[in-house]
């Protein structure tokens, strides 16, 4: 198998097609667009995962009322919109009196998609849910917590809330689930690009008699290098490595020896 340092020497074949497994970011200059001018090279974007809201039938059978909490804890743009588009389901309007503790500023932005934000009592962190602990623990033994997660979970914020005592009900909410990828079954790129393990878990489920052959595989972050090893892939490019912490530099270092004029 390949290293993190330098694809085996037979691996370097010209590459004149990417498929990257994220959805196209459209209005965002990505990088890759750069890339591709650069090399010349045909690059798509196609999601090899989505995130779904949990049917109501299967939601049921928490048997968990919404209205019996009066503080939410987000840690997600993802959680912000399953809550409500759930809330909005079963016809639930929470009233103005709840509380939103949210992890980042960035989602307590993304809530005036749902509320009158100025009518509504929100704290958050500008990067962590540790900036704001003290409105936790002053809220800890008065308000009532939940946790929207997807079935993935959220550890990082569970430990917390457990490190500082913090009752608080984890519900799913959401979940996310591999893509329908059938349509891609006779298509085949020089590179696939994956970001997420999850990614990885969709090509296998999508297609379990996948033949990597001349396919070269990069791959982004340790978890996702991790399930790439797990299913016996021979991974060309890999970032975070020694040279580079971008995935889109990685893959440019691979072609300037493959795709050498």
């Amino acid at each position: 198998m390949a290293t993190e340092k330098k694809a085996a020497k037979n691996r370097y074949r010209p590459v004149n097609s990417i498929l990257i497994s994220q959805p196209d970011p459209q209005s965002i200059r990505s990088p890759f667009y750069e890339l591709a001018k650069k090399w010349n090279i045909k690059t798509d974007w196609r999601s090899f995962i989505e995130v779904v809201s949990l049917e109501n039938k299967e939601f049921r059978k928490y048997k968990v009322n919404l209205e019996e909490f009066s503080a939410i804890v987000f840690s997600s743009k993802n959680a912000v919109d399953f809550y409500f588009k759930k809330c909005e389901e079963l016809k639930i309007n929470m009233p103005n009196s709840t509380k939103y503790f949210c992890s980042s500023s960035t989602i307590a932005n993304y809530l005036q998609k749902y509320i009158v934000y100025r009518k509504r009592k929100i704290f958050y962190g500008e990067k962590q849910l540790d900036d704001i602990l003290p409105m936790f623990m002053k809220f800890k033994d008065t308000e009532k917590f939940l946790l929207p997660t997807s079935n993935l979970g959220s550890k990082n914020i569970v430990d917390f809330l457990n490190k500082n005592e913090i009752e608080c009900t984890e519900l799913m909410m959401f979940k996310t689930v591999s893509s329908d990828l059938s349509d891609l079954e006779n298509i085949f790129y020089d590179m696939l690009v994956f970001f997420n393990p999850l990614g990885i878990v969709s090509l296998f489920e999508n297609f379990p008699g996948f033949k990597q052959n001349n396919t070269r595989i990069a791959v982004f972050g340790e978890p996702t290098k991790l399930e790439a090893e797990a299913n016996k892939l021979i991974i060309d490019v890999v970032a975070p490595n020694p040279d580079t912490t971008s995935i889109v530099t990685a893959i440019e270092n691979y072609l300037e020896i493959s795709n050498k004029k």
